[in-house]
């Protein structure tokens, strides 16, 4: 794929909204328009998870990525999606099995979502990114504000990837490949000083490592 003067929507949560960096301007999707001469469409809601949660209210965070995937840009060029971090820390949906294809398990919401990319954005580029790496990733209670025991976040990384490779859709696993892994003190200090929500310097990472991904599609 063209980077240069190519429109890019980006699908995602508090880190696509700009959570952690200092301002707008350093938020990883502001670094991408500006490394790579592109346009990116920045639709990023803080809280929000890929799959429908089990009660419904009007928060911005409770419009999942399957509600919102039909209201991006059709002309982009490309899409990128990078989310489920919220799905294991405070998501109410069950995982669910591969067979489901409704919103409500993180499994069906995953293929819900994919299959309404395919849809709309067919013969395009659409690259699906697994969350990064959390302070709080084994706990199957998420960020501990579960009432219930689910899975660590390996297993939704997992699942992301799985279905992915179902439709044939490229995975960038910033889980494995980011380099960013708050476990390591130093790495939390430089990059992502909460454990969740990379800095400066970690949205200038995200932004070099999406852009080479979409660039090889």
């Amino acid at each position: 794929m063209i980077l240069q003067s190519s429109t890019v929507n980006v699908l995602g949560d508090s880190i696509t909204e700009g959570s952690g960096a200092s301002c707008t301007e350093n938020r990883f999707t502001s670094v991408m328009e500006r490394l790579f001469s592109m346009k990116v469409n920045n639709y990023g809601i803080g809280g929000s998870r890929i799959a429908r949660q089990r009660i419904i209210t009007d928060s911005r965070a409770d419009r999942d990525f399957c509600m919102r995937a039909p209201e991006m840009d059709r002309s982009a060029d490309a899409v990128v999606v990078f989310g489920g971090t919220n799905d294991y820390g405070h998501g109410t949906a069950p995982l669910g099995v591969m067979t489901d294809r409704t919103p409500d398990t993180f499994y069906g919401a995953c293929h819900h979502l994919m299959t309404t990319l395919l849809d709309l954005y067919t013969g395009k580029p659409i690259l699906i990114c697994t969350p990064l790496r959390r302070t709080d990733e084994e706990n199957p209670l998420g960020d501990g504000s579960k009432p219930f025991s689910v899975a660590p976040l390996r297993q939704y990384r997992d699942i992301l990837m799985e279905v992915a490779f179902y439709y044939a859709l490229p995975v960038l696993d910033l889980y494995s490949v980011s380099g960013i892994q708050p476990a390591l003190p130093l790495i939390q200090a430089r990059l992502i000083p909460d454990g969740l929500h990379p800095n400066d310097a970690g949205h200038a990472i995200l932004a070099r490592k999406i852009g080479m991904a979409l660039a090889a599609l």
